[in-house]
């Protein structure tokens, strides 16, 4: 993933799923899939991945062709354009992939409306992928497709900034009211303390530091409007209130990372995707990665992730399914991450990635506390009210903000 997919995750593709939300209204992808006549013989997989880049497309075609050449299949793997409406129109017109790249904050969308086989359970080993990102593709308490990889947020430190501001490692912040103290210290150097987005994908995670979240665990119900979620907003406002924290637009950037790269503040909170933006485009900054500081109600991050989605009306859903667990193999897994920078979604090879990039771990360490995207189907204009009120948090009302989210969650899911 890269930090352009991920900021864009929330408005991508809208009127895709529409599409495809109307469509199988119509044509029933629940009846069309009991339906499917399967092929035993040797398939001819259709693979349609979001890329990141030549290197992700390569190792992911690689692997396929590797695969097809030891079990005697096929297997031709396609680089999208733009996955969201490219899969959204294949599924819409009834000539989906075999098996494409399910992103968690759409995932409910696609399971809800009979799109995705639900297969997960079927992988072997798959209690080895870790729980919290086997809750993000359960739905209706099926596990629906297997973990592909993930990403969680950290806390970035530009070491040079730090002791520009008289800190030592002593100073980094463990708690909110660390977090506060340092910033009060940086700022009364002339810098600002922390360049933080204006999304849900970033400001979320001070939610689930104070034991809150924007939905129940099953999806079915919105929990904004709540005493946690409030003191939560109530911090980050006093953070942006006081100068201590700064959205990008304010700091003259596309997103955080490029704020902290160009050294306008001290410390960010990215994922680790943040590690090759800075390689390429800021590579003599010099930085460290620590866990998100902990909230009143113990450690919290936010988690993204991608499943390997195989389509409901596929002629080839068992041959699909052990392409799955060829591309989730704890060694292939390991290969992709050495490829393209993805972690692992299998816990059994944690301790192998973290011995390969020691610098990650408070990235892999977060999944154990992290929260996943909202898991509920039609909440794309929901979020996108959502978004419009945390970047004007400074000047907003946190109260109204949450209470909104749950009046227009509850219109949505109701409807």
């Amino acid at each position: 993933m890269t930090p352009r997919m991920l900021t864009r995750a929330a408005v991508a593709g809208v009127a895709a799923v529409a599409l495809l939300g109307s469509a199988a209204c119509g044509s029933g992808f629940d009846d069309s899939a009991t339906d499917t006549k399967q092929s035993s013989g040797p398939a001819s997989l259709q693979i349609l991945i979001g890329s990141s880049g030549d290197a992700e497309t390569k190792a992911v075609k690689d692997a396929a062709a590797a695969w097809a050449g030891s079990s005697g299949n096929s297997a031709t793997v396609t680089p999208a354009q733009d996955l969201t409406q490219q899969l959204g129109q294949a599924l819409a017109g009834g000539t989906p992939p075999d098996v494409f790249y399910v992103d968690a904050a759409r995932f409910a969308d696609f399971a809800s409306v009979g799109a995705l086989e639900p297969y997960g359970d079927k992988v072997a080993n798959s209690d080895d992928f870790y729980e919290s990102l086997r809750t993000a593709f359960t739905y209706d308490g099926k596990l629906y497709c297997a973990p592909k990889d993930f990403s969680t947020l950290a806390l970035q430190i530009n070491t040079d900034l730090w002791a520009k501001a008289g800190l030592t490692d002593a100073d980094v912040p463990t708690t909110w009211d660390q977090l506060t103290a340092v910033s009060q210290k940086i700022k009364a150097k002339g810098q600002v303390a922390l360049a933080l987005g204006d999304t849900r994908d970033r400001i979320g995670a001070f939610m689930v530091q104070n034991g809150g979240w924007l939905m129940s665990k099953d999806g079915k119900q919105p929990t904004a409007d709540t005493p946690e979620n409030l003191q939560a907003l109530q911090y980050v406002k006093s953070l942006l209130t006081n100068g201590y924290a700064k959205f990008p637009k304010q700091l003259d950037s596309g997103w955080s990372g490029e704020a902290f790269g160009k050294g306008k503040a001290v410390m960010t909170i990215e994922g680790n995707w943040i590690k090759g933006a800075l390689q390429n485009d800021f590579p003599n900054v010099k930085y460290k990665v620590v866990p998100l500081p902990a909230g009143p109600k113990g450690q919290g991050t936010l988690s993204f992730t991608q499943c390997w989605g195989i389509a409901a009306k596929s002629k080839y859903k068992e041959q699909a399914i052990k392409f799955v667990e060829a591309m989730t193999a704890g060694e292939q897994q390991i290969g992709f991450a050495k490829a393209f920078g993805v972690m692992p979604s299998r816990q059994s090879v944690r301790d192998q990635y973290t011995g390969a990039f020691p610098a990650d771990k408070p990235f892999i360490d977060g999944v154990e506390y992290a929260q996943g995207p909202v898991n509920a189907p039609k909440m794309d204009s929901v979020l996108r009210d959502l978004e419009a009120g945390l970047q004007g948090l400074t000047t907003g009302d946190p109260k109204t903000i949450l209470a909104n989210f749950d009046k227009n969650a509850k219109a949505a899911l109701g409807g």
